[in-house]
């Protein structure tokens, strides 16, 4: 069993490193897509100036340790973790680090009470940090961390199949028609090029949580089902072909991925959940060693 003793204070150190990491550094999959989309551009274009001072923004944030963004966004923990782990010491020990993280400034001061709309100043609330886990069989402790900025949430969206207004039936054609729509929608404003997740089937709840999941896969890897790896690089083709481009400035690259997963669903019901995510796509992850101590960066 790992006990709360056992967890201080390398695993507050290690957080700490995580927070400022997940703030202030692009992963090196969505770095490396964002170069790719800047060299595909026409030079002097509006895509290109957009995409010039994204990257200006990138190399200032990681000298400095200073937020990617204004909004550093929701706070959501997801603890791969082994058998007896101590749930409760770790929550108080994360919401030390991002109270700590806060009072720095890597973290923007950024929960707000729905009802008063009064802010906490240390990022914490009902709700906020998220923390997800997952049982493991291997013993290992692997904690990954997703900063989700308000905009690109503003702009996910849920379709209940079928949908006569895009002649979108329950199969694939469907879905590809219902994601390429809210890539449509999104316009600039989720602060393209942009990342999906995508899950068709669950229930309202799952549906979403599972697209977010999807966001955490590396930008390179390959869906193990093949109709849904076709379906990714179709719907990434077709929208990179909208000319929505860098922050609806126009362009050749509108996303810089689609992830799909699927869910069970119920017969009288077929969603199709899409999480969207800025350029700023602030996911990182770390595995701990036995003594709390940072082993391995997993997006670096």
């Amino acid at each position: 069993m790992i006990k709360a003793s056992e967890m201080t204070p390398n695993l507050y150190n290690s957080l700490q490193l995580l927070i400022e990491s997940t703030s202030s550094e692009l992963p090196i999959d969505v770095a490396m897509a964002m170069d790719l989309a800047k060299k595909n551009e026409r030079e002097k274009s509006s895509a290109a100036y957009a995409l010039n001072i994204i990257e200006e923004n990138r190399v200032l944030a990681k000298k400095y340790i200073a937020p990617l963004c204004q909004d550093t966004g929701t706070i959501s923990f997801y603890i791969n973790h082994p058998q007896h782990f101590d749930r409760t010491s770790f929550e108080k020990i994360a919401i030390d680090a991002v109270i700590l993280a806060t009072k720095k400034g890597v973290l923007r001061q950024n929960s707000v009470d729905s009802l008063s709309g009064l802010n906490s100043g240390d990022n914490i609330g009902l709700g906020h940090p998220g923390f997800y886990y997952e049982e493991n069989q291997t013993g290992s402790l692997e904690i990954k961390l997703m900063l989700k900025g308000g905009g690109c949430e503003n702009v996910g969206a849920q379709y209940s199949l079928p949908d006569i207004s895009l002649d979108a039936g329950r199969d694939l054609v469907g879905v590809k028609k219902a994601v390429l729509d809210a890539v449509k929608n999104a316009q600039g404003k989720g602060c393209s090029p942009g990342i999906l997740g995508v899950c068709i089937g669950g229930d309202r709840s799952t549906g979403y949580a599972h697209s977010k999941k999807q966001l955490l896969r590396f930008l390179n890897d390959e869906n193990q089902i093949a109709e849904l790896k076709k379906l990714e690089e179709e719907i990434l083709a077709d929208a990179n072909q909208l000319g929505i481009g860098a922050m609806g400035f126009g362009g050749k690259t509108t996303l810089l991925g689609v992830k799909i997963a699927p869910l069970h669903r119920l017969p009288a019901s077929y969603f199709v959940s899409v999480s969207y995510m800025c350029w700023a796509h602030r996911r990182q992850g770390i595995i701990l060693d036995n003594d709390m101590n940072i082993k391995k960066w997993i997006y670096r």
